[in-house]
C-alpha cells in the first residue's frame, strides 16, 4: 500500500506543478490527469482533504464501496484513511476529471491554531464515502465562493496568508457542519428506517443474549450492521432524537435491565452478567446515573 506523505507528491502523482506551499494547496479538479497506476489501487495519505466535484470520471473505493464522483458533493478525509481509486478507461489518462476543488491541508498547517484541535471534532472526517454531503444549489454556491477565496489568497503567499486561509477553512467546516445538519433533516424518512432498524438489532442481540459471549453491543457493532459509519450514525441519531448511538444502546440495556428486574428473581450480580456488564459495579452506577436510584431500589419500589 503506498503512503503519500507530503502534498507535493500527490502534485506530483497527479501530474500538477509544485504547490505554493508545502503544507497546503488547493486543486482546481479540471488540472488533474489521473494514470491508471498501481499507486491508486490502495493508497493513504498523510493530510486532511476536503472537496466539492462534478462529474469526475473516476471512482474512489472507501472500505468496502465505490462512491462515483457523478454528481456535485462533498467529501472530507482525515489523514491515513484507506483508499483505492479506480479510473474509467484502462491503461489511459484522464485528461478531464471533471469540475470542482480538492482542498488539502497538512495537519502541520493548523499548528498552534485553535483548528488543529476543532477539526478533529467534526464527526464526518470520519464518514464513509457514500455517507457524502450532497449540495442544494444555493448551498454549493457557498461552498464554491469559499473554495474561491480560499483560490485567490493562496496565490499571494504573505504573513497574512495563513490566518486569512484558516478562517475560510473555518468557515467551511462551519458551513459543512450546517448542511450535514440539513440533510440529516431532509432524508428524515431514511434515517427513521435506520433508527427502526437500530432497535430490531438491539432487540436481537439481546434476545438472542450474544452479551454472554460477546459483553455490551458497541456502537461499532451496530454501525458495521447498518452499514454506516459508528460517527455517521450517531450524528444522524443525535440530529433525529438528540441522543447519540451510544445513549441509544444505554436506553435499551436500561429497558432490559428494568424487565429482568420486575420479572425475574435474579440478583442484581447475575443480571449484570446477562446484559453484558464485566463487573456489577459498572451496571449498578449506568442504572442509579439514569435512574436516579439503585437497581435494588428500583425492584423495591415496584414490588412493594
Amino acid at each position: 500500500m503506498k503512503n503519500i506523505s507530503s502534498i507535493s507528491e500527490f502534485h506530483n502523482l497527479l501530474g500538477l506543478p509544485k504547490p505554493l506551499h508545502p503544507l497546503i494547496s488547493l486543486i482546481d479538479v479540471t488540472a488533474m490527469q489521473i494514470s491508471d497506476d498501481a499507486i491508486w489501487k490502495k493508497f493513504t495519505v498523510d493530510f486532511y482533504s476536503i472537496s466539492l466535484k462534478r462529474d469526475v470520471k473516476a471512482k474512489i473505493k472507501y472500505g468496502l464501496q465505490y462512491y462515483d464522483f457523478d454528481k456535485g458533493t462533498m467529501n472530507f478525509l482525515a489523514p491515513k484513511q484507506i483508499q483505492s481509486l479506480v479510473v474509467e478507461e484502462a491503461n489511459a489518462i484522464t485528461k478531464n476529471c471533471g469540475f470542482g476543488y480538492m482542498l488539502m491541508i497538512h495537519p502541520d498547517f493548523l499548528y498552534k491554531h485553535p483548528l488543529a484541535m476543532a477539526i478533529k471534532n467534526y464527526g464526518f472526517f470520519s464518514y464513509s464515502l457514500n455517507e457524502a454531503l450532497h449540495l442544494s444549489e444555493r448551498e454549493e454556491r457557498n461552498i464554491m465562493e469559499i473554495f474561491q477565496k480560499i483560490a485567490l489568497e493562496y496565490q499571494y503567499i504573505d504573513r497574512h496568508t495563513q490566518d486569512i486561509i484558516l478562517s475560510q477553512i473555518d468557515l467551511l467546516l462551519q458551513y459543512s457542519n450546517r448542511f450535514y445538519e440539513r440533510q440529516f433533516f431532509t432524508r428524515k424518512a431514511v434515517n427513521s428506517d435506520l433508527l427502526a432498524k437500530m432497535e430490531s438489532i438491539l432487540n436481537t442481540y439481546f434476545e438472542q443474549k450474544l452479551t454472554l459471549e460477546n459483553g455490551l453491543p458497541t456502537v461499532e457493532y451496530i454501525a458495521s450492521k447498518l452499514r454506516v459509519t459508528p460517527h455517521y450514525l450517531s450524528d444522524m441519531l443525535r440530529s433525529l432524537t438528540g441522543q447519540s448511538a451510544q445513549t441509544h444502546i444505554h436506553e435499551k440495556t436500561l429497558e432490559k435491565a428494568k424487565e429482568y428486574l420486575l420479572a425475574t428473581e435474579l440478583s442484581v450480580a447475575e443480571i449484570a452478567y446477562l446484559l453484558g456488564f464485566e463487573y456489577p459495579q459498572s451496571f449498578h452506577k449506568l442504572f442509579k446515573r439514569k435512574t436516579q436510584m439503585s437497581p435494588l431500589a428500583f425492584r423495591s419500589n415496584f414490588n412493594s
